[in-house]
């Protein structure tokens, strides 16, 4: 598995899941012990089966959240919060997206089929000419 490689097999301390449904349980196999998922949409689905063995022996955190019923004063701390504190570690690279694969612009066909597969770990990137 992808996510093996990119962890030396270790894990991921915190997955922020936009899918859920069905991609819950590969989401949760991917989470090193002490793990926190974190579900903040559900193009998938909104119900999802999940494997509580799996859960009880990694003690893996299941959470949720939505910024929609959020103050815009809320919404306003949160941001100055990331920047402050996720932003750093954008610019250092020590937070960064696993790319699947990168295809060019004109297979962007090819691309869209790889993505609705489902098959992929990370990001599928689209490449335009400059």
């Amino acid at each position: 598995m992808a996510i093996d490689r990119a962890t030396n097999g270790e894990g991921v301390n915190v997955v922020l899941d936009m899918i859920g449904g069905d991609y819950i349980n590969r989401n949760l196999a991917a989470l090193a012990p002490s793990g926190r998922h974190v579900s903040i949409a559900t193009q998938h689905g909104r119900i999802a089966s999940v494997d509580l063995r799996l859960v009880m022996m990694k003690r893996l955190i299941l959470t949720g959240s939505t910024l929609r019923g959020r103050s815009a004063q809320e919404k306003t701390r949160l941001m100055a919060e990331i920047e402050a504190k996720v932003w750093p570690w954008i610019l250092q690279g020590r937070l960064k997206p696993l790319i699947y694969r990168s295809y060019p612009i004109k297979n962007a066909a090819e691309a869209h089929k790889m993505m609705e597969s489902g098959m992929h770990f990370g990001k599928i990137l689209l490449e335009t000419v400059s």
